[in-house]
Order: C-alpha cells, then sequence, then structure tokens
C-alpha cells in the first residue's frame, strides 16, 4: 500500500464507517490541550490559522489515492490536531467532493466557528462534527484547558450560528469522563447546551483509548447508556470499532502484537516503525489493550506497552 505524508487509513471508524483521514496540521498543533486526548499532551497550542501544510500537496495526494484506489465510506478531515487551524480547508473539502464522490465529514473541536471564513469553508463538508465535554466555563478549562484566547461563551455561540447557517448534518460527540463530568448535574449542563445547539445527532463517548492524563479514566458502558435519554434528540452510545471485517486492521493489530511481544515500545515507536498514522496506532493500541491482549506501564512519564 503507498503511504502518504497527509493522508491515513482507511481506518474503521465509529462513527463513519471506512474513513480515510486527511492530516492538515502538524502533530499536536491544535487551541485545546484536552485532557483525554488519544494522541498525548498538545505541543503547539495556538489559535493562529495559516497554511500548516502545503494545500498543493494534500490535493496532490489525494488526488492519487481517489484514481489508485479511492474507496472509502467517508473522507474526513481530522488527524493530528485541529483542522480549522488550516487556513485552505475549505480547499481540500471541495477538492474531495468533486473529485471522488464520496462524502466528506470535518472533525472539529467547534471553536474557530465564530470565524464566518471558517463557517464558509466548514460548510462545504457533507457532515460536521463538534465536540462537546463541558457544560460550564470552569469545566470547559479544566477538560479542554483551552488556549487563552478561547472563551466558552464564543465556543458556544459560534456553534449555534454555524447551526443557523448550515444545511447539511451537524453532529455533536459528547466526551464522558468517570469522576470528571459524570455527576448528573454536570450531565444535565451539558445536555441543556447540546440540546441548544440543535444538532442532528448526539453521540456518547469516553475514553477508551489510552488519554493524555493518567488520571482519565473511561466512563462504564452501561452508565453512558443510562444517559441517553437526558439529551435532546435522544444521544447514541458510540460502539466501539471492530476490526472483523477489515482484514488490513486485522493485520495491523497482529504486527503491532508481534512488535510488542519481542520488546516494550511507545505509540510513537510503533508508529514510525511501521509507518502508521497516530491515529491508526491509537485506535490498535486501545482495542489490544482492551481485550487484556497488551497493557501499558510508565517510564519517565511516558506510557510503554508490552504484550505477555
Amino acid at each position: 500500500m503507498k503511504k502518504y505524508n497527509h493522508l491515513f487509513g482507511p481506518v474503521p471508524s465509529r462513527r463513519f464507517g471506512r474513513s480515510l483521514g486527511v492530516d492538515l496540521t502538524p502533530h499536536k498543533t491544535c487551541n485545546f490541550d484536552c485532557i483525554f486526548c488519544q494522541l498525548g499532551k498538545t505541543t503547539i497550542k495556538t489559535v493562529e490559522r495559516r497554511e500548516y501544510v502545503p494545500t498543493g500537496e494534500v490535493l496532490e495526494e489525494l488526488g492519487d489515492w481517489i484514481e489508485s484506489s479511492g474507496e472509502a465510506d467517508y473522507i474526513t478531515l481530522a488527524g493530528s490536531g485541529e483542522p480549522t487551524l488550516h487556513s485552505k480547508f475549505g480547499k481540500v473539502i471541495e477538492f474531495a467532493r468533486e473529485t471522488s464522490g464520496i462524502p466528506v465529514a470535518l472533525l472539529t473541536n467547534g471553536t474557530l466557528l465564530g470565524n464566518a471564513d471558517v463557517r464558509a469553508a466548514a460548510s462545504k463538508a457533507n457532515v460536521v462534527k463538534l465536540s462537546l465535554s463541558a457544560g460550564t466555563p470552569d469545566s470547559f478549562k479544566y477538560i479542554n484547558r483551552p488556549h487563552p484566547d478561547l472563551s466558552f461563551e464564543q465556543v458556544v455561540d459560534g456553534m449555534k450560528t454555524f447551526r443557523e447557517e448550515f444545511t447539511g448534518k451537524l453532529w455533536l460527540e459528547v466526551f464522558m469522563l468517570w469522576g470528571v463530568n459524570s455527576t448528573q448535574k454536570e450531565v444535565s449542563q451539558i445536555a441543556e447546551l447540546a440540546k441548544s445547539i440543535h444538532p442532528d445527532r448526539i453521540q456518547l463517548n469516553t475514553a477508551v483509548r489510552p488519554p493524555a492524563e493518567s488520571f482519565v479514566h473511561p466512563m462504564p458502558k452501561e452508565k453512558l447508556e443510562q444517559l441517553v435519554d437526558q439529551f435532546t434528540p435522544k444521544a447514541e452510545v458510540i460502539a466501539e470499532f471492530s476490526s472483523d471485517f477489515f482484514p488490513s486492521t486485522q493485520a495491523n493489530e497482529e504486527t503491532i502484537l508481534a512488535m510488542l511481544q519481542r520488546r516494550p515500545c511507545t505509540a510513537k515507536e510503533i508508529s514510525t516503525v511501521l509507518g502508521l498514522h497516530p491515529n491508526e496506532v491509537s485506535k490498535y493500541i486501545g482495542k489490544l489493550e482492551r481485550t487484556n491482549q497488551i497493557q501499558s506501564t510508565s517510564a519517565k512519564g511516558n506510557p510503554y506497552y508490552t504484550a505477555p
């Protein structure tokens, strides 16, 4: 399989089936530093919008992928950071839709939707998935650790304005963390806020993959399922992805497992050695940990993964 610099997958997605990822920022370039992030702590926290990777290179790779294989359920703008920080992400969406005919999803934290240019570019997508994990400014600061220039009220207002303008499908992913935002009061606050945004779908998620902070714990699935009726529209618990129907995914899991049986490795080492995008590695590690095929230990603040 040909390796690209800005594309990864297609990989199995809990929301989008077989999804081709498009990464528009250097690793962990974001305006959040979420305590639950599967890719670790943010290294470049910024609100500056610019062309972080050359748009021409991204379009060239997309064109090559479309011509050579071009099979996926969705093309998703996601990856190592916040995609709307890239000043020309709208051109990428346009190209993908016009050239492939495959629906495009934008996975964003929604922080920049107060900017009219960002809203216009985001509106080109078939689906926009926003993230929400806090119902109050204090919770927002604790969980998302935003850039100082971002305020809770500003972010929420931007989401609401975008909803008024956007004619595509708006999905809202609500990230629940056990003991952090899981009390009845906090859930009610988040549910009320989610309702005011008027999404087409609400999906409940939790930290099923190794998070940025060790004190973060996933909310039990049965607890998540008890919350679905508190949201409007009724929420759905996102099922964990399965590799059963994706032979390439199964092969990657087996390769990682064999690698960890030889020696302990960090997620970054696995990514480098196997040439896999960090998002892909995170999916596989999460699955292998949940099925007790590997375990993690900490050394000098870094998680190392081993297989018995």
